[in-house]
């Protein structure tokens, strides 16, 4: 038995040390790993298929697992994590998150469904619970962009803080340790901010090269939340029916393929250092042992240079890849409603 096996139990010899990863520290004194693996399947994975990344990832040094009750997997996901824990790894090593649908932010569904995703998952709390979308609009699984639900509405803020004390009574009762928001904009947040008693800790947000939400991301920031940060390598397995032509690809960016080149890695790499080192938690997905490996040594590489992150800074196209059309509330609305583009929140 190798020595790293010896003293780090379920650790391949080719993994990385996980108490080496680097962590972001909330005000609670938690630690949150700074990068992830997402186990949103889109169409084309199997939830057994990511359960098992799931299990294989720890073995190479994964802590940080981010899930929601919509992917359809936590119940295949929960005994990957009892095994996990079983081979010696503690709970309070792990960094768990969920999230509410958009079906659920009734406050009477918030408990029902955070206590059905700690049975799924077979834990006894969350580290983090997120909101996963402002709009509590339903759809069902694999519709088309141009579905619509008849009872659609918009975000209206007095309900989503009906949804938000729920959430909040979740931490009350020590389900969860943490709570956030994800999809959120400025003017939502703001909102959110002066209204909550319990805080959020995150805002979940598309970011990538090619998506960089600038200004969103200084104000998460500077409201001392931290963004994590999803798509991170621009999403290359999202479903079909996300894809639009005017879509641009981020891992063939001639500049991250140069940066990629010069330092002998994959563009991939690139895109993960580069949100690392700008302050976001990313959560790559994927069930390729090669491929999670190599993103979360990712993490333990050298700083890219000043002049790589200028450059970087310099390729952002405004290129959303995850447009949430399905949450839309009234014909003839375009996606941009979803966002707040100008700053104030579209009225309904």
């Amino acid at each position: 038995m190798s020595p790293v096996a010896k003293t780090k139990p379920f650790l391949a010899p080719d993994g990385v040390d996980p108490d080496l990863v680097p962590k972001h520290t909330f005000a609670s004194g938690a630690r949150i790993p700074v990068v992830g693996l997402g186990t949103f399947g889109s169409d084309s994975v199997s939830g057994d298929t990511v359960a098992a990344a799931v299990r294989e990832a720890a073995t190479v040094g994964y802590r940080h697992f981010d899930c929601a009750s919509v992917y359809g997997n936590e119940h295949l996901i929960g005994p990957a994590l009892k095994a996990i824990q079983a081979s010696g790894v503690k709970r309070e090593d792990l960094w768990i998150t969920s999230k509410l649908w958009n079906d659920k932010h009734a406050p009477r569904d918030v408990a029902a469904s955070c206590e059905q995703s700690l049975r799924d998952l077979q834990l006894d709390y969350l580290d983090l619970y997120l909101v996963h979308w402002p709009f509590p609009n339903f759809h069902p699984p694999h519709c088309d962009v141009t579905a619509r639900s008849p009872d659609a509405k918009p975000y209206i803020h007095e309900n989503y803080m009906k949804t938000w004390r729920a959430m909040e009574r979740l931490v009350e009762r020590g389900l969860v340790k943490h709570i956030g928001a994800s999809n959120m904009t400025i003017p939502k947040l703001k909102l959110l901010l002066r209204d909550a008693a319990i805080k959020p800790v995150c805002n979940e947000m598309e970011l990538h090269p090619h998506l960089q939400q600038q200004d969103l991301f200084d104000f998460v920031r500077a409201s001392g939340l931290l963004p994590i940060g999803y798509c991170p390598l621009g999403s290359p397995g999202r479903p079909e029916r996300d894809r639009t032509p005017e879509d641009t690809v981020d891992m063939e960016d001639p500049v991250i393929v140069a940066i990629a080149r010069r330092l002998g890695v994959h563009p991939a790499t690139v895109c993960l250092k580069w949100a690392i080192q700008r302050g976001q938690v990313p959560i790559p997905f994927s069930v390729k042992r090669s491929n999670y490996l190599a993103n979360l040594k990712a993490a333990m590489l050298p700083p890219l240079t000043a002049a790589d992150m200028q450059a970087i800074a310099g390729l952002d196209r405004n290129c959303r890849l995850v447009k949430g059309q399905v949450f839309l509330w009234k014909a003839g609305q375009s996606w941009e409603a979803l966002w707040d583009l100008d700053g104030t929140i579209t009225p309904p």
